[in-house]
């Protein structure tokens, strides 16, 4: 028999749908089955906000758009209250929502430190905390938590967002041991992938398509990653196949973290 992934019947909700990991993985959980409400700092009438609905609704899934900032604690709190109206309880949480906050040890400032806290550390505690029991109310519940390889290494110039996304890694342990056995908890750390952001970075070298190549040549598998893997990923530890994986963080970087040192491995 084939091995399958299929989230039929499972509810999600997924935070930044709009772009993304965020918006991959949304797409690659309904047509896996599952019924996801989303959000995103932009509004309902928003391009990027109505493909999330249309993809759900092409492959016949439920999906929901609300319009929510994750460093406002009363946005999370309605969007808690969203999903339990449309959903009574929740099978998936994945905390994705957040952004890069480059400023540098002496460049950052008090209040890039805090906007960086409120979004990529305590934005994702604090939606785990309100949605707790939503998830009591799930079949083999599951939260899944986006960090960083940050977490693990970084680079000149990437403090405080390098700090947030390494806390992240402790969160997933704590909320595993204080949640057990009810749910299980997974961070994901994801490197270098393909998204929106991506070819913008590349055309601000005077060779984009050289750097391009540069940056793919050091990764051990000749290339970027793409959001549909990162999303695949999702819903493999969402799934019955991942039920023995709880309390870790799995470093999804294309071999890059295995390398002592920088190195070319010949691709284009």
């Amino acid at each position: 028999m084939a091995l399958s992934i299929d989230l039929s019947g499972k509810r999600a909700l997924i935070t930044g749908v709009t772009s993304g990991l965020g918006a991959g993985i949304a797409r690659v959980f309904t047509e896996a089955g599952c019924d996801v409400i989303g959000c995103g700092r932009r509004s309902s009438e928003d391009p990027a906000a109505q493909r999330f609905v249309e993809h759900a609704t092409a492959w016949g899934r439920k999906a929901i758009y609300i319009q929510s900032d994750v460093t406002v604690s009363t946005d999370i709190e309605s969007l808690v209250m969203a999903a339990s109206k449309a959903f009574d309880g929740l099978d998936i949480l994945v905390s994705n929502a957040g952004i890069n906050v480059f400023k540098g040890v002496d460049g950052c400032t008090e209040k890039d430190w805090d906007y960086n806290d409120a979004l990529n550390l305590r934005g994702h505690w604090l939606l785990m905390k309100q949605a707790k029991f939503l998830l009591e109310q799930g079949a083999n519940p599951v939260a899944l938590i986006m960090t960083s390889n940050h977490a693990y290494a970084t680079m000149p110039g990437c403090f405080p967002y390098n700090v947030a996304k390494a806390g992240l890694v402790a969160l997933v342990q704590s909320l595993a041991l204080e949640w057990a056995p009810r749910c299980r908890v997974v961070g994901i750390a994801p490197g270098y992938i393909e998204t929106e952001a991506t070819a913008p970075w590349f055309d601000s070298f005077p060779d984009p398509q050289a750097e391009r190549r540069r940056v793919e040549s050091i990764h051990p598998v000749g290339r970027i990653g793409s959001v549909e893997e990162v999303g695949g990923l999702c819903a493999f530890l969402a799934s019955p196949h991942a039920g023995f994986i709880t309390g870790n963080t799995i470093l999804m970087d294309g071999g890059r973290s295995a390398l002592m040192e920088d190195r070319s491995f010949g691709v284009g």
